[in-house]
């Protein structure tokens, strides 16, 4: 969005409050929310065109997920958070000999973020010890904005 919608803007403040705020028109907002998440759209530049604080207009951003994240899944399409659970493929080592007491697991990690990485084989007993390192990792909760 490079030009500003004059008449966007002229229905944008409805009024104001006694504390000097504005009231904004709520099909307005939602147009000027849906223009910044266009790819490549900077909150910031559309915040300054309108007159519009950057943080109030990431408020209202947020707000629109959050209600959209309440609708039933028929209703809104809506971006799917990162996982809160990181899924870890477990294969079983070749089948060792009677004499190995040990099962080895070959432990191979792709994190939400797009890393992957081969983490060899660990005993069985190291298991748990592995996923609570793994489970520490930032990527690995959902973090709020």
């Amino acid at each position: 969005m490079s030009e500003i919608n004059t008449e966007l803007a002229s229905r944008l403040v409805t009024g104001r409050k006694r504390d000097g705020r504005c009231t904004y028109d709520p099909k307005a907002k939602a147009e000027i929310v849906q223009a910044c998440l266009q790819p490549g759209v900077s909150v910031a530049r559309i915040g300054m065109q309108y007159g519009i604080n950057a943080n109030l207009l990431r408020s209202w951003i947020g707000k629109r997920h959050e209600v959209a994240a309440v609708r039933p899944a028929g209703l809104a399409a809506r971006v799917s958070p990162s996982p809160v659970f990181v899924p870890l493929q477990i294969e079983a080592a070749k089948a060792q000999p009677a004499q190995a007491p040990a099962a080895m697991l070959k432990l191979h990690v792709r994190l939400p973020n797009g890393v992957e990485f081969d983490l060899g084989e660990a005993r069985l007993e190291e298991l748990p010890a592995v996923i609570r390192v793994l489970s520490g990792l930032s990527c690995s909760s959902l973090t709020s904005r």
